[in-house]
C-alpha cells in the first residue's frame, strides 16, 4: 500500500494523534467532570424548554446495596431511551428515585445494630434507618453516573422525603373516601422469621421438603350411612373421612373438611372394619400410601344424592374433643377441591388458608389461627394441644404427626414427606405461613376496581406483548391487597383507635389531616407528637365521643409506596402528570407495575403509564443468576465460575463496555453475561475505535466549513457511500424508535465492520493518500468521512455516551456544531429504495468486487501485491454496460492497477474474472503500473507528480507512517 518509500513524506498520510486508540477508562472521568463543569443537564434542558415532552418514569430500587448488573442492565436501558429522546427533539427530562423504606432496609440496619437495638426508641432505629438509606442513595448515585447516565441527581425523588410521605397518605385517604380500604381478620401469607404480613408481590416460590401425612377423621355415629351406599347399613359400620396434608402444624386449627359434590367418590373397606371416605380417582394412591392392598371390587360407589346429605355431618377430631363453635368439626362442600394430590377431601383450618377462609365465612366459622409472630403456638391452643405451646410450627410438625400415629389416626409411615414448591419471604428466603391476622386490606372488587384495572391494561402499550396477559392473569386472580406491616421503617398508616370502645377512625378527612403533618415534618412526627398532636383540633369518636385514643403501629406496604411515585412525581412537576414509559425487570408485573395500576385507577381513574417494557435477568453461562451470592453458590456446588464486580470492569475498560454490552443483548429475554461475552464486546470496541480514528486521522486538514455536500464533486462511489449512511440513519432510528437497541447494535457492527472498514474505507485509502491534498476527489471524500464520523458519533450517543463525545471533541469544527454531541440532534436518514439506479449499480460492481477478490487470494498467496495485477472480465452485456460506465472507477474498487473489460458474451452465459501481472511501470508513490509516467519525474505516475509538486509546495504533509490499523 502507498506510504512507503522515499516518496513518503508526499503522501497525505492520516494524522494520529488522537485519543481513540484506548485509555477510555481514564478518560471517561474526564468527560465525566467537563459535563459538570460545563453544567450539561442545564443545557439540554435550556436546548429543549419549548419541545413536547416524553417521560420516562423510574422506578426506585432498594437502596440498601452497591449496584449490580441488574441495576446496570435497568438504568443503561432507561438513559439510551432518554438520551435517544433528548436528541430526537423530545424534553425529557429523567428524575431518578429510590425505594428507602422497608424490611429489606430494616434487617440490614437490625443486623448491623445486634444487641444494641434493644436499646434504642422506635424514633432512634427510624433515625438509624434513614441514615442507611441515605448512605446507599449517594452510593448508588455515584455509581449510575459513573456509568454516564444523565438524571436530576441532585433532585431526586426518594420515599422517605417528606413531600413523598405526604402523597403515600394522599393516596391513602382517596382509597378510603371511595370504601376500598377496609380493616378485618383474614388469613394473609406471613414471615414469622421476618415478623410480618406479606403481599403477593413479596412471595417467591422455592423448592421445600414438608412432611406429608394421610388423617382419618372419623364420621359421628348418628350419620345414616345406608344413604350413602346400602352396603354400609350392616351393624357396626363405621366411615372416616380421609383427609391429606404437609402441614401437620395446622391441624389443631381444623375445623372443617371440604368435599367436592360432583366428584365421584368411593367408600373403601380396611382390615379394622372401618370405610376410608376417598375420592375414586385417589384412592389407590392413598391406599399405597397406607401400604393397604383393597382390590377395586370391594370398594362401595357412593350415591350422590346420599353423599349432598352429608353436608353438615359432624366428625371427630383426631385431637380435639371440643369444638370452639357449633358449626365447627362439620362436613361441607366447596368448588376449589381438585383431584391433583390428596384425597379429595380437603382439611380446613379457616385461620391458615385462603380458601380455607372462604369457607369459613360461608358457614361461620372462626378464622382460627393460634399462632404468634413467630409462628410460634399461643395459650390458644386447644387444652388437648397445650404440650405444643411455645414451639415453632417446623418444631412441631413432627411431634403432632407422632401423636396422631400414637392415636391411631395416622395412616401413613411417620416421616413420610414430599418435596414441592412453596411459598417464601422475598427477603429472608424462608418459607412463610398462612396466619389470620387484623390487617387492611383493599377490596380489589369494590367499586369494579378489578374490571377497571384490566379495562387500563388493554389500553397499554406491553413491550414485550406477553407482559399484558402476564399481569392480566395477575389483577384477574388476584386476592384483597393486604396493605399494612407489622414493621417499623416505613410510613404509618394513619388510622386512630379509641381507647374507650375499640372503634377506628381512618376516613380520608383525617387522613388528609395527617398528610399536611407528614408534609411539614415526614411519618417520624407519628412517633414525635403526642395522640392529641396528630388529631385535629377537638376530635372525639364517632361511637362514644370519647377524646383518648391509641395511633396504629403498622406501617404501610412499600409496595403501595412505590406504586405512589408517579402521584408524587405529578404534585411536584406537571411534566408528569403524563407519563409516557415504564421499564422495569418482568418480576414487576406483580410489583410496581402493579400497584402502580391499582392506585393510578382509584385516585386517577386511569394506568399512570401508557407503554410498559420489561427486561430480562442477567445470567451466568450456566444459565443461572448472574450475582455475587448465585455465583458464591454455584462455586459451592463445584462449578468453575467467578463473579466480576461491575466495578473490575468499568476500571478495565471503561464503563462504555459495559453500556455496549446492554445495547448488544435481547434484553427483553433473560440474558448471558460472562468472560466470553465481554472478550468478544472488546473486540469489537477495538474495531470501532481504530475505524474511528483513522477516519479522524484522514480529517486534519478538513475543514467542513468549506468543503460540504453542497459543494463536493463526489464520485459514483461518494454518493452510495452518503446513501448507505442515510440508510443507516434511517434503520438506526427506526430501531431506537421500536427500543430495539439490539439492532441498533448490530447494525453499527455490521456498517462499521462490512461497510466501512472491508469496503469504502479500504477503496478509498488511495484517493485519501495520493491525491493532491486540495483535490476535489479528496475533498469530497473527505467529506463523506466527516458525515459518517459526525452520524456514527451521534447515532451511538445513546448508547455509547463517552465514546460519541470522545469522537465528537476531535471531529473538526463546524460553526454550528453544539459543544457536545448530546446537545446534537439525531440525523433523518432515508431508506435506500432497492430499486434505485445507484443501488441497482453497486449491487453490480461489488458482486464482482467479491468474483475479484477472490480470484486475487492466490495472485497475493505468491508474494503478489494486488496492486500488481491487472484484471481481465468478460461477462453478459446488462452487466457489461454497468462495468464499462464505471471502468475509470474500478481499478480502486478492486485495488489493482488495471482492469481490461473483453467484449460482451452471451446473456446467460457465466462471467468470468482473470488475473494477470499488470504491464507497465510502477509508481513508486501509490504503487500501480501504468503505461504512461509523469513528464516531470520517471519513477511517478502522473497523479502522483502532480501532486508531490502541489504537496510539497505548500508543506501540508503529515510525516508519519500510521495508517490507523485499517491497512
Amino acid at each position: 500500500m502507498a506510504g512507503k518509500g522515499k516518496y513518503k513524506d508526499s503522501l497525505c498520510l492520516p494524522k494520529t494523534d488522537f485519543p481513540m486508540r484506548g485509555g477510555l477508562a481514564k478518560r471517561e472521568p474526564e468527560f465525566l467532570a467537563r459535563w459538570k463543569q460545563d453544567n450539561l443537564d442545564q443545557h439540554i434542558r435550556d436546548a429543549r424548554k419549548d419541545a413536547p415532552t416524553y417521560i420516562l418514569h423510574d422506578g426506585p430500587p432498594y437502596a440498601n446495596n452497591s449496584i449490580h448488573y441488574g441495576h446496570i442492565l435497568n438504568k443503561v436501558l432507561k438513559d439510551i431511551i432518554v438520551k435517544y429522546k433528548t436528541m430526537s427533539g423530545f424534553r425529557s427530562p429523567y428524575v431518578p428515585g429510590w425505594d428507602t423504606h422497608g424490611l429489606p432496609i430494616e434487617l440490614q440496619v437490625a443486623k448491623q445494630l445486634g444487641k444494641k437495638k434493644r436499646d434504642l426508641t422506635d424514633l432512634e432505629f427510624r433515625h438509624a434507618c434513614r441514615d442507611y438509606a441515605l448512605k446507599y442513595v449517594d452510593i448508588q448515585r455515584n455509581e449510575f453516573i459513573r456509568l454516564g447516565i444523565f438524571a436530576e441527581w441532585d433532585h431526586p425523588y426518594l420515599t422517605l422525603n417528606a413531600n413523598y410521605e405526604a402523597a403515600i397518605v394522599k393516596a391513602l385517604a382517596e382509597f378510603a373516601r371511595g370504601g376500598y380500604l377496609y380493616r378485618g381478620k383474614k388469613p394473609v401469607y406471613w414471615c414469622p422469621s421476618c415478623a410480618t404480613a406479606l403481599a403477593e408481590a413479596e412471595i417467591e416460590y422455592a423448592d421445600h421438603t414438608s412432611p406429608s401425612i394421610y388423617v382419618r377423621f372419623p364420621l359421628a355415629t348418628d350419620v345414616d350411612l345406608a344413604k350413602l351406599n346400602p352396603a354400609l347399613s350392616q351393624d357396626g359400620a363405621t366411615l372416616a373421612l380421609v383427609i391429606w396434608t404437609t402441614t401437620p402444624w395446622t391441624i389443631p386449627a381444623n375445623l372443617a373438611i371440604v368435599l367436592h359434590r360432583d366428584f365421584a367418590y368411593v367408600a373403601v373397606p380396611t382390615p379394622s372394619g372401618e370405610y376410608w371416605l376417598l375420592a375414586k380417582e385417589l384412592a389407590s394412591s392413598v391406599l399405597a400410601a397406607a401400604d393397604l392392598e383393597v382390590p377395586e371390587s370391594e370398594w362401595l360407589t357412593i350415591d350422590k344424592t346420599g353423599l349432598a346429605s352429608l353436608e353438615g355431618a359432624r366428625y371427630h377430631h383426631p385431637l380435639i374433643d371440643t369444638p370452639r363453635g357449633d358449626n365447627d368439626f362439620k362436613l361441607w362442600f366447596a368448588d376449589y377441591v381438585t383431584l391433583e394430590a390428596g384425597t379429595g377431601l380437603v382439611h380446613t383450618a379457616p385461620g391458615h388458608g385462603a380458601d380455607d377462609y372462604r369457607t369459613g365465612v360461608a358457614h361461620g366459622l372462626e378464622p382460627y389461627a393460634p399462632i404468634d409472630q413467630y409462628g410460634r403456638f399461643t395459650n390458644d391452643v386447644a387444652d388437648s394441644c397445650k404440650a405444643w405451646e411455645g414451639k415453632k410450627t417446623a418444631i412441631a410438625n413432627p411431634l403432632i404427626t407422632e401423636a396422631l400415629a400414637e392415636s391411631g389416626h395416622l395412616l401413613n409411615p411417620v416421616g413420610d414427606s414430599v418435596r414441592h414448591s412453596y411459598p417464601h419471604c422475598w427477603r429472608c428466603k424462608k418459607p412463610v405461613l398462612f396466619r389470620a391476622t387484623e390487617q387492611w386490606f383493599v377490596s380489589i372488587d369494590h367499586a369494579e376496581l378489578r374490571q377497571r384495572a384490566l379495562a387500563e391494561i388493554e389500553k397499554t402499550e406491553w413491550i414485550p406483548s406477553w407482559g399484558k396477559n402476564r399481569i392480566h392473569g395477575m389483577i384477574a386472580n388476584r386476592p384483597d391487597w393486604v396493605l399494612s406491616r407489622q414493621r417499623l421503617w416505613g410510613v404509618p398508616i394513619p388510622a386512630f383507635y379509641c381507647v374507650k370502645c375499640e372503634t377506628v377512625h381512618a376516613d380520608a378527612d383525617l387522613m388528609a389531616h395527617v398528610a399536611e403533618i407528614f408534609a411539614e415534618r415526614g411519618s417520624d412526627a407519628w412517633y414525635e407528637l403526642s395522640v392529641k398532636e396528630l388529631l385535629p383540633e377537638g376530635f372525639s369518636c364517632s361511637q362514644c365521643s370519647s377524646t383518648e385514643f391509641r395511633t396504629e403501629r403498622a406501617i404501610v406496604d412499600v409496595w403501595f409506596e412505590s406504586g405512589v411515585s408517579w402521584m408524587a412525581m405529578a404534585a411536584r412537576s406537571k411534566d408528569f402528570a403524563n407519563i409516557d414509559l415504564y421499564l422495569e425487570g418482568s418480576d414487576q408485573h406483580r410489583g410496581w407495575f402493579h400497584s402502580s395500576l391499582l392506585i393510578g385507577t382509584v385516585v386517577a381513574n386511569h394506568a399512570p403509564y401508557k407503554s410498559v417494557i420489561t427486561h430480562g435477568f442477567v445470567l451466568d453461562e450456566f444459565g443461572k443468576k448472574y450475582s455475587k451470592s448465585a455465583i458464591a453458590a454455584a462455586q459451592a456446588a463445584g462449578k468453575k465460575i467467578k463473579y466480576v464486580p461491575p466495578e473490575d470492569i468499568i476500571n478495565k475498560f471503561g464503563a462504555d463496555l459495559l453500556r455496549m454490552w446492554v445495547t448488544s443483548v435481547e434484553y427483553r429475554n433473560d440474558m448471558p453475561y460472562s468472560d466470553a461475552v465481554v472478550s468478544g464486546l472488546t473486540d469489537w470496541f477495538r474495531k470501532l475505535r481504530n475505524t474511528i480514528r483513522f477516519m479522524l486521522g484522514n480529517l486534519s486538514d478538513f475543514d467542513p466549513n468549506l468543503h460540504t455536500r453542497e459543494n463536493a464533486e463526489f464520485t459514483e462511489l461518494d454518493r452510495y457511500a452518503l446513501a448507505r449512511l442515510d440508510d443507516l440513519c434511517a434503520r438506526i432510528r427506526a430501531a431506537y424508535e421500536r427500543f430495539e437497541f439490539h439492532l441498533v447494535h448490530r447494525n453499527l457492527v455490521d456498517y462499521v465492520t462490512t461497510e466501512l472498514s472491508a469496503f469504502y474505507l479500504h477503496v478509498l485509502k488511495d484517493r485519501l493518500y495520493s491525491d493532491a491534498q486540495g483535490s476535489p476527489r479528496r475533498r469530497a471524500a473527505q467529506v463523506v468521512l466527516y458525515e459518517i464520523s459526525r452520524s456514527l458519533a451521534i447515532l451511538a450517543a445513546p448508547s455509547l455516551c463517552f465514546t460519541a463525545e470522545d469522537i465528537w471533541q476531535y471531529l473538526p469544527n463546524k460553526d454550528d456544531t453544539p459543544s457536545s454531541v448530546h446537545l446534537a440532534m439525531m440525523p433523518e436518514g432515508k431508506p435506500m429504495a432497492t430499486d434505485a439506479p445507484l443501488t441497482k449499480t453497486f449491487e453490480v460492481l461489488l458482486g464482482y468486487r467479491e468474483r475479484v477478490l477472490a480470484e486475487l487470494e492466490p495472485f497475493r498467496a505468491d508474494k503478489h501485491r494486488s496492486e500488481d495485477a491487472q484484471v481481465t472480465i468478460t461477462t453478459n452485456p446488462s452487466d457489461h454496460d454497468i462495468l464499462l460506465a464505471n471502468h475509470e472507477f474500478l481499478p480502486d474498487l478492486f485495488i489493482v492497477s488495471s482492469v481490461v473489460l473483453g467484449s460482451p458474451t452471451s446473456a446467460d452465459a457465466e462471467p468470468s474474472v482473470t488475473i494477470s501481472e499488470a504491464s507497465g511501470e510502477r509508481c513508486h508513490r501509490c504503487w500501480r503500473y501504468y503505461t504512461h509516467m509523469s513528464t516531470t519525474n520517471d519513477e511517478l505516475c502522473v497523479r502522483c507528480g502532480e501532486a508531490v509538486e502541489l504537496n510539497l509546495n505548500e508543506n501540508e504533509v503529515t510525516t508519519n507512517n500510521n495508517d490507523g490499523g485499517n491497512s
